[in-house]
């Protein structure tokens, strides 16, 4: 995650600031083929400080013509050494866009609204609450009607120019929450809230299924409740495995010779 921070940045900075536009053809809410996971306020309760676990896992990105965007991500990870232990998490944020002049998308977040959890139940009794804050950049990205599903299609590369799943048109106009900072706070109130160094808050939550974050007045706000259905991750990664299983052994059941 570090590396990829930092070589994002570096190629966030080094992309042209000239000829900054806002496409019309991505204006929008995009969602990956499960079309589940979707922006907007059935995945993140900024009020209550809630991620609302989808049915499926997938991807989401809204884009508005005036330079904002909002996605969500929920995700789980299988544990070959551990079938009976995959993990789960789900990430919030929004904030900024433009596209460069050589084609690449920049997306900026407002940092302090981010928020990850991570469900690891062989790892940790509890889940894990956090701020979350990833730059991104985009190094292309293609908008067209697939010609299988007849819908709009949205194909973006990774600032390494690896592909992301594609996502596909859901809602246009795109379903967002506000655009502006919905969870403000500040350093000196993230440093009287925690009792430790301004970074705690900003990277770490108390490990608890009751969490607690700052608000914008240094107080402490009321208990949450966080969780991903155990359940459900098991079978996702049940399903993973067979559907690695099948790609490893089916073609040496018909005497295919992998490289």
């Amino acid at each position: 995650m570090l590396l990829y921070t930092s070589l994002a940045t570096a190629l966030l900075l080094a992309a042209p600031a000239a000829a900054q536009t806002w496409p019309y053809d991505l204006i929008g809410t995009w969602s990956t083929k499960s079309n589940q996971t979707l922006t907007g306020p059935g995945f993140y309760d900024p009020l209550n400080e809630r991620l609302i676990e989808p049915s499926r896992t997938g991807i989401s990105y809204s884009f508005t013509g005036d330079g904002h965007y909002e996605e969500a991500y929920y995700r789980a990870v299988s544990n070959p050494a551990q079938p009976n232990c995959p993990s789960g998490i789900m990430q919030w944020q929004h904030g900024t866009w433009v596209m460069n002049a050589n084609g690449s998308l920049s997306l900026t977040p407002i940092a302090v609204d981010g928020r990850q959890l991570l469900s690891s139940p062989c790892q940790f009794d509890n889940s894990v609450y956090t701020r979350y804050n990833q730059t991104e950049l985009f190094e292309r990205y293609s908008v067209y009607k697939d010609p299988y599903h007849g819908i709009g299609r949205l194909d973006m590369y990774k600032f390494d120019g690896s592909p992301m799943n594609p996502m596909y048109l859901v809602y246009s106009p795109p379903q967002m929450l506000p655009t502006t900072t919905l969870n403000p706070t500040s350093a000196s109130s993230t440093a009287k809230a925690t009792g430790k160094n301004k970074r705690s808050l900003d990277n770490e939550v108390p490990l608890s299924w009751k969490v607690r974050l700052a608000s914008e007045d240094g107080k402490v706000g009321g208990d949450v409740v966080h969780t991903i259905n155990a359940d459900r991750l098991w079978w996702i990664g049940l399903g993973l495995m067979g559907v690695g299983g099948l790609l490893y052994l089916g073609p040496r059941r018909m005497g295919v010779q992998l490289s």
